[in-house]
C-alpha cells in the first residue's frame, strides 16, 4: 500500500479468458505525474489521450484495460478513450483531464464501450488501499504472473513508499519502455523533477530489455506522487535517494518482464564493453540481444559464438575481428576473435543451462559499455503468438 492511493479491478468480459480485465487507480489528493510513451509512429488512442493529459503534470486517476489495445481504431477509438476518461471523472467528481487511460491487448478492434460504461461504477465502488495486486492482475495479457515491486525510503526525515506494477511478456523491445507500468509514491516532488527522474530511470531499465525486438503501439509508463508522506522540498541527497529507489523498482519490473518473456526459459544479460562510443556499445548489445539465431542458441545451451561474431559484424560499429573477446559468465570462449577450444565451450554450455547467465563481449576499441537484458527464443513463443487472436 502507498498512503493516499486506492485501486480496484473487475472482470468486464473484455478478455476472452474471463479474468480481471479492467483496473482503476485513484489518488485521494492531486498527484504530480510524469510519463514515458511509445515512440512507435502507430500510437494507440489511450497513448494520445494520456500524453495530452499528463502535460500539466498533475492527475488523480488511471483507468486501464487488458484484452483490447484500442489501437488502429481511428477517430472512434480516440473518442472512446475520451469518453472513458469522462465517465471515470464524473463518477469520481474530478476533471476529465485528471484521468489517464491505458489499454493493452488485440490491435484493431474497437473497445466494447457498453461494458466499460457498465463496470466503471463497480470499479469505483471497489476502490480500496489494498487493491493494487488485483490491478496488477487485471492488466495482464500473455503474462504468466503479475509483476509488483516496492521500495521504502526517507526524505526530509519522513518515510515514503514507491510501489510499481507492470505487464509485459511479448512485443518487448523498447524505444522508451515497452509494456504498461504504473508507479505510485507518496513522496512530495515537483512535477518537473519527477519527469526528469522518470526519464532517467526508464533509460537504464525498461529501455534496456528485449524479448522479441518488437515495440508496441501502447507502451506506457505512468508515475504518480501525491505528497502524502509529508516531506518538504527535496534536497539533493533526498532526490538522489528517490532516483535510486525509482530505478530499483523499474529495474525489478523490467527483469520480471524478461523472465516472463513469452515462452522464455532463461534470462540473459548481454554486456558489451570496450566500445569506441556509448552508441556502439548500445547498438552491439541490442543487435546481439535481438538476434533470433543467438537467442535460439541460448535456448539450446549452445555457446555458438560465431553467431555473436556475425551479429557484431553487421551492426555498423567500430570493431576488429581480431580484438573480440567473449565470455559466458566467467568462462572465456573467444580470445582475439578465435575459439579457445571445445573444453571451454563445454563448460560454457553448463553455465547456459542456468535460468540466468551473462554473455560479455569485450571489443577492445575504447572505454564505453552497455547492457541489454534479453531471453531465449523457444518453440513456445511461436505457439503463443500464432493463435493470439483465436
Amino acid at each position: 500500500m502507498v498512503q493516499g492511493f486506492k485501486a480496484s479491478a473487475v472482470s468486464a468480459g473484455i478478455k476472452k479468458d474471463g479474468g480481471l480485465d479492467m483496473a482503476l487507480i485513484f489518488s485521494e489528493k492531486g498527484a504530480a505525474a510524469a510519463g514515458v510513451f511509445t515512440t512507435n509512429k502507430v500510437k494507440a488512442a489511450p497513448v494520445i489521450l494520456s500524453q495530452e493529459n499528463i502535460r500539466k503534470g498533475r492527475v488523480r486517476a488511471i483507468i486501464a484495460n487488458s484484452g483490447n489495445a484500442n489501437a488502429c481504431t481511428g477517430k472512434v477509438g480516440l473518442d472512446n478513450a475520451y469518453r472513458e476518461a469522462e465517465w471515470v471523472a464524473k463518477e469520481l467528481g474530478i476533471h476529465p483531464d485528471e484521468v489517464l487511460v491505458a489499454s493493452t491487448g488485440v490491435i484493431g478492434t474497437p473497445l466494447p464501450m457498453d461494458r466499460i460504461e457498465r463496470f466503471i461504477p463497480e470499479l469505483i465502488k471497489r476502490l480500496v488501499p489494498e487493491g493494487l495486486p488485483d490491478a496488477a492482475q487485471a492488466i495482464m495479457t500473455t503474462d504468466s504472473f503479475s509483476k509488483i515491486s516496492r521500495f521504502a525510503g526517507q526524505a526530509g526525515g519522513k518515510p515514503y513508499q514507491i510501489l510499481g506494477i507492470a505487464k509485459g511478456a511479448g512485443m518487448i523491445m523498447p524505444n522508451m519502455a515497452t509494456m504498461l507500468c504504473f508507479v505510485l509514491s507518496d513522496i512530495h516532488i515537483d512535477p518537473a523533477d519527477l519527469s526528469k527522474s522518470v526519464s532517467s530511470s526508464v533509460k537504464t531499465t525498461f529501455n534496456r530489455i528485449s524479448v522479441d525486438g518488437d515495440t508496441s503501439t501502447n507502451d506506457t509508463v505512468l508515475v504518480m506522487a501525491n505528497a502524502m508522506a509529508g516531506n518538504g522540498e527535496l534536497n539533493a541527497g533526498d532526490y538522489e535517494s528517490f532516483q535510486k529507489g525509482l530505478t530499483h523498482v523499474m529495474d525489478d519490473l523490467a527483469t520480471m518482464i524478461v523472465r516472463d518473456g513469452e515462452g522464455a526459459t532463461k534470462v540473459v544479460y548481454v554486456k558489451v564493453k570496450g566500445a569506441a562510443s556509448h552508441e556502439d556499445a548500445e547498438t552491439a548489445a541490442r543487435t546481439i540481444a535481438n538476434s533470433s539465431l543467438v537467442k535460439t542458441a541460448f535456448y539450446g545451451q549452445d555457446p555458438n559464438w560465431g553467431r555473436i561474431m556475425a551479429a557484431l559484424g553487421r551492426c555498423h560499429i567500430s570493431m576488429q575481428e581480431a580484438d573480440v573477446h567473449i565470455w559466458v559468465d566467467d568462462i572465456q570462449i573467444v580470445d582475439g576473435g578465435l575459439a579457445i577450444g571445445a573444453d571451454a565451450e563445454k563448460r560454457a554450455s553448463k553455465k547456459m543451462a542456468q535460468k540466468a547467465f551473462s554473455v560479455t563481449i569485450d571489443l577492445r576499441q575504447g572505454e564505453h559499455e552497455d547492457q541489454v537484458v534479453t531471453c531465449d527464443l523457444t518453440p513456445d513463443y511461436i505457439a503463443i503468438n500464432s493463435d493470439y487472436r483465436t
